[in-house]
């Protein structure tokens, strides 16, 4: 994900490096939450369940690999090219400790900050509330 300007102060300067070694070196070009493979096209049915080419079998979300998956329609399948994104697990961008940085998919770093999400949302919104309360008289919806 990119850092956002306001944020980029928080990271050091060799954080390109670091993030390389947690992603690659650390995770083997792998996501460490689901296992899907970095700069590959996936086959998934959206709802994280994935083909992973070098079994030859489908995985769950969290990279079980499943006994069975039930006859699927050719329309139902996705495919998605994967990128690895080094995660801060706490959230904190100043805080690089190995253990607090996780290698992840974009599917699993959305998940990851999924309330950060929720919670940015609702202050934009709320922040566009304001502008219209200030400049436009009261908000109508």
């Amino acid at each position: 994900m990119p850092i956002r300007p306001e944020f980029k102060w928080l990271y050091p300067l060799d954080w390109p490096q670091l993030s390389a070694v947690i992603r690659f070196e650390r995770a083997k070009g792998r996501c460490e939450m689901c296992g899907r493979p970095h700069g590959q096209q996936v086959q998934h049915l959206g709802d994280g369940r994935w083909f992973d080419e070098e079994r030859q079998m489908w995985r769950c979300g969290r990279g079980r690999l499943l006994p069975r998956l039930i006859a699927l329609d050719s329309h139902a399948m996705r495919q998605t090219k994967v990128v690895l994104a080094t995660a801060h697990l706490d959230h904190d961008p100043s805080n690089n400790r190995p253990r607090n940085l996780k290698a992840l998919c974009q599917r699993c770093h959305m998940l990851h900050d999924r309330d950060e999400h929720r919670r940015q949302r609702r202050l934009t919104l709320r922040m566009r509330k304001a502008i219209g309360d200030l400049f436009l008289g009261p908000y109508r919806p």
